[in-house]
């Protein structure tokens, strides 16, 4: 989990469009990051397993 602070600086917005930074909505996380779901690959990950993200299932061949 990220920091409170550096959660909020995050959501400033930036002198320069280049140093947005992306954070995961849910835990802060900033690597990882998928833009399509506003979430990093754990946080995906575990919401997926439970179902909670329509259209996207678990794959299996």
């Amino acid at each position: 989990m990220a920091k409170t602070s550096v959660k909020a600086r995050a959501k400033k917005a930036p002198k320069y469009s280049t140093r947005v930074v992306r954070r995961c909505f849910k835990c802060g996380r900033r690597h990882g990051y998928m833009r399509d779901f506003d979430l990093c690959r754990i946080c995906f990950r575990e919401l997926a397993n439970e179902g909670m993200i329509p259209g996207v299932k678990k794959s299996s061949w």
